[in-house]
């Protein structure tokens, strides 16, 4: 069976490197992933098969983006089922040659190999601006009836 440490390395080399198809099969039938640092505070996600459209949606914007895991230390914790990671993506994105990092802290609670919870901490800035996004995040933020300047 895989440790937590090992499942944690299969989910961010796989975010880079694919299949996006088989990133689900990490997770536990029914789990529980946040991202509590999302400007949008977007609604968990609770199952695998959840977790599939996400990881298999389109790309926002038609961007591409090449990354890779960097700066890795996951802790241990008095739970051995509980890991704390602290990474960063980083790369380019494939059609504009833009360098981008987007720091990272995943608290996750691996079962018997698979992920039952996730509170997945990414950089929301930095992610809009990878993706494209930046724009289109600030203006979902301002208050109705506002100005875009």
């Amino acid at each position: 069976m895989s440790s937590p440490r090992d499942v944690f390395l299969r989910l961010v080399k796989g975010v880079c490197e694919g299949p996006y198809e088989d990133l689900a099969g990490l997770y536990a039938e029914q789990t529980h992933v946040t991202h509590p640092l999302h400007p949008l505070n977007p609604p968990p996600l609770r199952s695998r098969s959840e977790l599939h459209e996400h990881f298999t949606a389109p790309p926002p914007q038609n961007r591409t983006l090449n990354r890779t895991p960097v700066d890795i230390t996951v802790h241990e914790t008095a739970d051995p089922e509980v890991i704390v990671a602290e990474f960063a993506y980083q790369g380019q994105v494939n059609e504009t040659g833009e360098a981008f990092t987007v720091p990272c802290v995943f608290v996750m609670r691996i079962r018997d190999g698979l992920i039952i919870e996730s509170r997945d901490y990414i950089d929301p800035i930095a992610s809009a601006r990878a993706w494209g996004q930046l724009d289109s995040l600030l203006s979902a933020l301002r208050p109705p009836g506002t100005d875009n300047r």
